[in-house]
């Protein structure tokens, strides 16, 4: 375990051990492994097939630049999960990924709860929170940001229980048809669907978090993709890729 800036960061070998996972060099038998890498945790498969190696890091990079000039509370999702003047909801991100969402909205100033179902993500995440907790710039941003592990699908009352949050707003952005342009990315959505497959679970989900919300559903949609099978949402917020579909039980407002 290392210690940067005061704060305890483990090393990828105990953390991968803490989430019952092996560490390899190299893939033997297997598209992906867990290694050390840079200082960080990373998911790696053969290149050519899966593109660079994937970790999450929310001090340097996207995140950084995001965080810096991301357009504040005037973006897409900061608008669809209700983050308006005076009102700053808790957010569940029950789909978490690798936290690009939920970073954002936590820089913010939302408190939120990270559910991810794939183990080797969860600890990609781990990993990336125990960094950012380190780091002058990042750590008031990670301190909102609590992660679980487990089925939002078929758990989620369950796990936000586990986090101790109200679920004022559940965030979804299920791995359905994304399409993009660049082979960086498509590479990255290749090793997701390698680990978790299609989300064919998605209307189960929002059915799940329509229960346990308290004030909203937003669900994250390619802009051209048809809305999740079930309830048709109450409104649509659309960018110029993507877009948000909500499902509104009451409006939120400031304390």
């Amino acid at each position: 375990m290392s210690d940067r800036g005061g704060v305890a960061v483990e090393s990828s070998q105990r953390l991968a051990e803490r989430w019952g996972l092996p560490l390899q060099a190299d893939a033997v038998g297997a598209p992906l492994v867990l290694r050390h890498q840079d200082g960080r945790l990373v998911l790696a498969g053969e290149p050519g097939t899966f593109g660079n190696p994937l970790a999450v890091d929310f001090v340097t990079g996207r995140a950084a630049h995001r965080r810096r000039f991301g357009g504040g509370r005037g973006q897409l999702i900061a608008r669809a999960c209700g983050l308006g003047k005076g009102v700053t909801p808790s957010v569940v991100d029950a789909t978490a990924g690798l936290g690009r969402d939920a970073f954002v909205l936590a820089s913010l100033g939302a408190e939120v709860l990270l559910v991810e179902r794939v183990a080797s993500i969860a600890a990609l995440l781990d990993d990336g929170l125990q960094r950012a907790a380190a780091d002058p710039d990042a750590a008031g941003i990670a301190a909102r940001m609590q992660l679980v592990h487990g089925d939002a699908g078929r758990d989620l009352a369950a796990l936000v229980q586990q986090g101790g949050v109200s679920p004022q707003v559940i965030h979804l952005d299920p791995m359905f048809p994304h399409r993009a342009k660049s082979a960086l990315v498509k590479k990255e959505m290749r090793l997701f669907r390698e680990l978790a497959g299609d989300d064919a679970d998605a209307p189960r989900l929002l059915e799940a978090a329509l229960e346990v919300a308290t004030h909203r559903v937003v669900v994250k949609r390619p802009r051209k993709a048809p809305p999740i099978e079930g309830p048709a949402p109450r409104h649509v917020l659309e960018g110029k890729t993507s877009r948000y579909d909500l499902y509104v039980h009451r409006s939120l407002t400031a304390p």
